[in-house]
This record gives structure tokens, C-alpha cells and sequence, in this order.
């Protein structure tokens, strides 16, 4: 592929797919700071669109709604279920709560204000807005990030049920319920702009079709998906049999996972590596999936380190507190700065035997290609938008300066 000149090829058994980094991977490093820029004055947007998630009270209520059931019904079902119906209403009014207090705060500043449900957000609302808030979790936070294109429109993460989400990349849990306070801080400059590098996907081939699918509402079985990539293709035959060059109007903030639709599903193909799947995520992602798939137990590092001490003779205590600190360490040297310009590249689950090879498994590289050999395969992006990539397809994954996204880091 042309522009690739100097790479390095890398082979995995994700039915044949092959990677292509476009540096020599680099050691891990750890990144404690976060390189963020001051503002230059206070910021005080005119336009807000508050995206607000669908909790899952909502979610059950629309579905068991839809097949012509009652509220009674709902609750039958969900006890059933092992769910509680109660339970789900207060997560919810919670949730409703806390938005309707973002949205009464930014009012109260004569900040014109719209309320979209994720659903509804789409390219019209970002266009709309001075700035975004993302009311939710973190998968709010991600669907809020994709569509915004212009590193130029703050996006502010809220989270709306700190009990019950994480929130990495939301504002701190004190301001969920004192968001005024946050308001404050923005508007006389107390606060540091934060640019999260993202990543862009440029799909090419003859089996390419860069219509998605939304996980994030859909909730889709494997079968479900399986159609919905069906419907997708009806009518876009010529896009799936003539080799064009189509930018995604997505951008990924944490983390691309390319596998199999059942990632059990392996096939014979040598010389590739044989593995369940291949993830690429930014400095955001890092501590996210990513983190996940290569981190260390305290029991396997116990094991190795135990080994490590019987092959060299070693007569020498091995307490809790050192295996404690060498997993710490080596998980925190998996998490890099979200400002970071390289992409960070991990083969999930490789299989090794006497058939099978093992290339490096993980490293850095600032833009990576994978030429798809997959039956039924996709291409997710962020764990909420998923893209059909079949035999024939190419993804080009990089990093470009105008696809930063800009946050606010309010420090204490």
C-alpha cells in the first residue's frame, strides 16, 4: 500500500489479518502527568447541548412498551429476570436528577441550553453547540466524543450516577452535585485545557462498507448484528465491489477492536498467528480495554517470580509486599499520557503451538493497517460503533492534529 514505505509487517491469526505498524514499537513507559495547556481567559459558551444517556429502566421500559406490555408486565418480568424494578427507577430518577441540575445551573448563566437524548444526538446538534456536555458515564463521554470533528468544541464529561459509574474521563465526583461551582471555575479561568489525541479510520478495499451499526442503543445479540450488517449492504453493492477510499466521519477516543463476530471462531491459516482479536487504543484508551487485556494478576506474578527464584538458586523471601509492587508497576507502565501522539497495539489472546508463530504481541506505532481475511468480522470503534470488515477490507488507523479533542481539567 502506498505511503506504508518503511514499516514493519507484523502477522496475527485473526483469520489472516495483517498489521502494519508505522514505527518500531517503543518500550512501554508509565505517564503519571497530564501535559494540559492554561486558557487564555475564562470560557463561558453561549450554546449547550447536555447529551444525556438512556438509563436502563429506560432501555426495558421502551422494549417491554414496544411488545404491548404494561408496567405491571415490566415488573413481572424483571423480577423474573432478577432485576428490580424499584432499584432500576431509583438508578434512573438519580440520573434525571442530577441532569436536571446541570441543565437548571447552565440557565441560571443565560447559557441557551438543549437536551438531546443520545439517540438524537447526531451532526446538526454539534454543529448547534459552543460546547458539549456529556451527561452520563463514560459511554456517554465516548458517544459524545465520536461525532464531534473539531478539536475546536469543548466537550465536559458529568457523571450522573458516580454510585454506580467510574467516570475517568467525567469531571470529578464533587460536581456532579455542585455544578455551579464548576461553572464558576470555568468562567474565571480555573482550569487547564486537556487535548486527548483520537484516532481516525480510513477504510479501503473491495470488501469495505462504511455503513455502522449503534451498539450503544441497540444492545444487538450476534444474530441481530449479524442482520443489521445485511440491512446495511442492501443497496451499497458498488461501495463492497469497487476499491474507493472512505474516511469515517467517527473519530475513536479510547480504544479500535478488529475480531471476529464470535470470537471463539479460529481458522487455519499459515504462516499468520492465530488469535481472537487485535486492539489499538490512544492514551485515553489505556487505561481502559487495553489496560484490561495485558495487565498482571499478583497470583501470576507470584507464579513467575517463584520460578524466576528456584532457576537461579536464589535463597531469598518472596513476601506479599514485593509481589504487590512488581504488579503495580508493571501495570501503571501500561498507561500512557492522553496527549500521547503514538497508538498502542495489542493482539488479544495468541495462539501458540507448533503451527502457530508468535510475533510481538504488543507495542507502539504511530499508524497502523490491517488488510482483513475474516468471514464475519467487525471493526468496533469504542465499544458503541461497530463496521462490517470482511475479506477484502483495509483499515488504516493514525492520528492527525486537527482530531484532538478538547476537555477541561479542573484541578483541586
Amino acid at each position: 500500500m502506498s505511503g506504508l514505505a518503511g514499516g514493519r509487517w507484523v502477522r496475527l491469526g485473526l483469520r489472516a489479518v495483517r498489521l502494519l505498524t508505522g514505527t518500531a514499537p517503543r518500550p512501554f513507559h508509565a505517564s503519571a502527568s497530564v501535559a494540559a495547556s492554561p486558557p487564555t481567559e475564562g470560557f463561558k459558551p453561549g450554546k449547550v447541548a447536555v447529551v444525556t444517556k438512556t438509563t436502563r429502566y429506560e432501555f426495558e421500559q421502551q422494549r417491554y412498551l414496544y411488545a404491548g406490555l404494561s408496567e405491571e408486565d415490566l415488573k413481572q418480568l424483571l423480577a423474573m429476570k432478577g432485576s428490580s424494578y424499584s432499584g432500576l427507577l431509583e438508578r434512573h430518577n438519580i440520573h434525571t436528577g442530577n441532569v436536571q441540575h446541570v441543565v437548571t445551573s447552565l440557565r441560571k448563566e443565560g447559557i441557551e441550553v438543549r437536551v438531546v437524548k443520545r439517540g438524537e444526538y447526531d451532526e446538526e446538534v454539534v454543529r448547534w453547540a459552543d460546547a458539549i456536555i456529556s451527561a452520563g458515564g463514560d459511554g456517554t463521554m465516548l458517544l459524545v466524543a465520536s461525532k464531534v470533528l473539531s478539536k475546536d468544541k469543548p466537550v465536559v464529561g458529568v457523571n450522573t450516577d458516580p454510585e454506580r459509574s467510574e467516570g475517568h474521563l467525567c469531571l470529578p465526583v464533587r460536581y456532579t452535585h455542585a455544578f455551579p461551582e464548576a461553572l464558576e471555575r470555568l468562567r474565571r479561568g480555573e482550569f487547564r485545557w486537556l487535548w486527548r489525541q483520537r484516532t481516525r479510520v480510513h477504510l479501503e478495499g473491495t470488501g469495505i462498507n462504511p455503513t455502522s451499526v449503534d451498539l450503544h442503543e441497540q444492545q444487538l445479540s450476534l444474530e441481530q448484528h449479524s442482520r443489521a450488517h445485511r440491512i446495511s449492504t442492501r443497496g451499497s453493492q458498488q461501495s463492497r465491489t469497487v476499491s474507493v477510499t472512505s474516511l469515517l466521519p467517527i473519530r475513536s477516543l479510547n480504544e479500535i477492536f478488529i475480531g471476529e463476530s464470535l470470537s471463539s471462531r479460529y481458522l487455519y491459516h499459515p504462516p499468520k498467528q492465530k488469535s481472537s482479536g487485535l486492539s489499538v487504543c490512544t492514551g485515553t484508551g489505556s487505561k481502559a480495554w487495553s489496560y484490561n487485556i495485558n495487565k498482571l494478576t499478583e497470583q501470576a506474578v507470584e507464579e513467575v517470580l517463584s520460578i524466576g527464584k528456584s532457576q537461579m538458586g536464589l535463597d531469598m523471601p518472596l513476601d506479599r509486599d514485593i509481589v504487590e509492587k512488581v504488579t503495580d508497576e508493571y501495570n501503571e507502565s501500561l498507561v500512557f499520557s492522553p496527549d500521547d501522539r503514538r497508538l498502542f497495539y495489542s493482539i488479544r489472546e495468541p495462539i501458540v503451538n507448533r503451527v502457530f508463530s508468535s510475533s510481538q504481541q504488543r507495542g507502539f506505532a504511530s499508524r497502523v493497517s490491517v488488510r482483513s481475511r475474516c468471514w464475519d468480522a467487525c471493526m468496533v470503534v469504542d465499544g458503541g460503533t461497530s463496521f462490517e470488515f470482511n475479506d477484502g477490507a483495509i483499515a488504516t488507523i493514525s492520528m492527525a492534529e486537527e482530531d484532538q479533542l478538547r476537555t477541561v481539567v479542573l484541578e483541586h
